[in-house]
């Protein structure tokens, strides 16, 4: 299917700090980042991005002169104002939205702060000019003290559904709620709020390159072995463990920074040594050599500080199974990000990481020291949590899980409709 054109809708965006307007911005973020089209239409903030468009009209703000005066007067059953704004409201929105696939209205359908872009959104529905798409986050009607009024026309069109308007909500349990407020779980899905590693670790444009080449953030375990491919560094045994792990079911991945010298023939048949053997264990895509990796576009990346650092705050475990040693300043760098360090039980490394590391002996099989692999990180709870947020709660495992096809499908049955 060909990329979407996307509006999203809330009162307000960044700068303005709310949790719901981070939601937005790192939703736009995400479709522009697959070539989907994307624009905010907001009441209140700015153009805070070069990457896709803004535009604001104070008439969709919740702080809006005349949206609360029009609040005011219907507390006073004076519906007239509140009338004229949702038709000035509707009219504006139809005419801005015409050449969009779809819009996604965050919070505006479920909270009190702007009844008239409310309905505005309920009648632009009715016309079935735009398929809509609201973003359940909240609603006062969870809460013991609501005001009693939101149960009287027309406040209680903020919890009833629109047969024509397709609902997406951010839990199981906020699923139950809105089931419940609506009398129907139709139209009801669920798509978790996420995150988004790349802006919350602020890794590297060419780290980012890679993860979406490679597909990082949907593989199960990321082990990352920054050494140089000398013999000693006992590369060989990272693959078969990664073997032993893929054996287990476990989506594993090896990402090695080091390169081999040009100058040192002895290096460059060891690294071809490694490649014959991560081809015979048939897993020579799941090893990720940085030295020699090209991106599609053919530049080949630079393995520098930045990025290694970048690995490691992707990575599950820092694995080291040298032979030999004098120091591991790789030890101290995962210690100062509280990355698990699995590594051979060679002085240097005991030294430095004592009863804090998991380490094994070099002679054990790649299978025995995989499952005391497994074994570690099954104790370690930050670390369990760590992938269990990768795994469920990155805004790109959503993207291709949940929500793009949620959209697709959506855009496909309003191309039906009409």
């Amino acid at each position: 299917m060909k990329n979407l054109n996307i509006a999203l809708l809330h009162y307000s965006c960044p700068p303005v700090v709310g949790g719901v307007e981070e939601v937005l911005r790192q939703q736009a973020s995400l479709f522009h980042r697959y070539h989907h089209k994307v624009k905010i239409f907001t009441g209140a903030g700015d153009q805070f991005t070069k990457d896709y468009q803004v535009e604001i009209n104070p008439l969709l703000d919740s702080r809006n002169d005349h949206i609360l005066h029009a609040h005011k007067l219907i507390l006073e059953n004076d519906l007239k104002e509140m009338e004229v704004l949702s038709q000035r409201i509707h009219d504006y929105l139809n005419h801005v939205l015409n050449r969009f696939d779809l819009l996604i209205a965050h919070n505006v359908l479920t909270m009190p702060f702007n009844l008239p872009l409310t309905r505005a959104l309920h009648q632009l529905a009715q016309d079935g000019s735009i398929p809509i798409v609201s973003w359940n986050h909240d609603s006062p009607y969870f809460y013991h003290d609501y005001p009693s009024y939101l149960n009287r026309t027309p406040w209680d069109i903020l919890k009833r559904s629109n047969s024509r308007i397709h609902y997406v909500v951010i839990s199981e349990s906020r699923r139950v709620q809105f089931s419940n407020l609506y009398g129907t779980g139709e139209r009801l899905y669920v798509v978790p709020n996420g995150i988004d590693p790349i802006r919350f670790f602020r890794l590297d444009p060419n780290t980012v390159r890679l993860i979406q080449e490679q597909n990082l953030f949907e593989s199960d375990f990321l082990m990352v072995q920054p050494s140089r491919l000398h013999p000693r560094k006992n590369i060989e045994l990272s693959i078969r463990v990664t073997r032993a792990l893929q054996d287990r079911n476990i989506n594993a991945r090896l990402l090695l920074t080091g390169a081999y010298d040009h100058h040192e023939p002895s290096t460059m048949e060891y690294y071809h040594k490694l490649q014959q053997l991560a081809r015979k264990l048939r897993i020579e895509k799941d090893i990720i050599v940085l030295a020699e990796y090209r991106y599609k576009s053919g530049e080949r990346i630079t393995p520098d500080r930045i990025l290694i650092r970048d690995l490691y705050l992707i990575a599950d475990i820092l694995f080291l199974p040298s032979w030999q040693e004098g120091f591991g300043i790789p030890l101290l760098e995962s210690g100062m990000i509280k990355l698990p360090v699995v590594c051979s039980n060679i002085p240097p490394f005991m030294e430095i990481g004592g009863d804090d590391v998991c380490v094994f002996d070099l002679n054990d099989p790649p299978e025995m020291i995989a499952q005391k692999i497994l074994d570690f990180l099954h104790v370690l709870k930050p670390q369990r949590m760590f992938r269990r947020v990768i795994r469920n709660y990155v805004w790109d495992n959503i993207y291709h899980s949940k929500l793009l096809p949620i959209l697709q499908s959506i855009v496909e049955e309003g191309h039906v409709d009409h």
